[in-house]
């Protein structure tokens, strides 16, 4: 299911639309290059889970925690991590809180803990815009796609 957002601003509802439909328990990672809109799309699903907080890149970091009326929302960022350190950042931790929901940018070193059914989201660069590509893993999040209205 591919969606192609022409501005920032387009990319930001869709994830306010997003975040509506995600709660405890979900996974969403999120791969593409840089600036492809990862945060961008990450903050809008903040916002649409109500969340207040600034939400800012985990690069240094590595991990950001919003908190929003109902949830936690795990922000991780593992483009510096080796699949070996995923244990030492609390990733298992992450993806088992029945209150997190957790969004993973450059997902592919924490892939042992993420569960089998999971929301990926690969965004790419266009000329005018992104294009993001959603994949469900499963039930539920094939469930969040066609209630996103992805096409």
């Amino acid at each position: 299911m591919v969606v192609t957002t022409k501005t920032e601003a387009q990319t930001l509802a869709l994830g306010r639309r997003l975040g509506r439909l995600l709660k405890g328990y979900d996974v969403v990672c999120l791969d593409g290059d840089l600036g492809s809109g990862k945060t961008t799309l990450t903050r809008g699903l903040a916002k649409g889970l109500g969340s207040c907080n600034r939400v800012a890149s985990p690069t240094f970091a590595l991990a950001r925690i919003y908190r929003s009326p109902r949830w936690l929302i795990y922000h991780l960022d593992l483009y510096r991590v080796s699949a070996d350190q995923t244990r030492d950042i609390g990733l298992e931790e992450f993806t088992s809180d029945p209150r997190g929901i957790c969004v993973v940018e450059w997902p592919q070193a924490g892939e042992a803990y993420y569960p089998k059914d999971r929301l990926e989201v690969r965004l790419s660069h266009l000329k005018c815009g992104r294009k993001l590509r959603f994949i469900g893993k499963g039930p539920r999040s094939r469930a969040i796609i066609r209630r996103l209205g992805v096409n």
